[in-house]
């Protein structure tokens, strides 16, 4: 599974942080930042999904 973040489409709300740790941290300005490289590591499938339909901008998209 690949997981896509579109930074210029985040408003900061930070659901993808709140819910996926793991995947997201928050820079200095409180934006979501990615934290992998795209291919989302085994066992964090859901989460990635559940970042992404939680994203009121629809800035996360996953694949796969």
């Amino acid at each position: 599974m690949r997981i896509d973040f579109d930074r210029s489409a985040c408003q900061g709300h930070n659901r993808c942080y709140l819910l996926a740790p793991e995947l997201f941290d928050v820079d200095d300005e409180g934006y979501a930042v990615l934290r992998i490289d795209g291919e989302v590591p085994e066992g964090l499938e859901r989460k990635a999904q559940l970042a992404a339909d939680n994203c009121p901008e629809y800035a996360i998209s996953v694949e796969g």
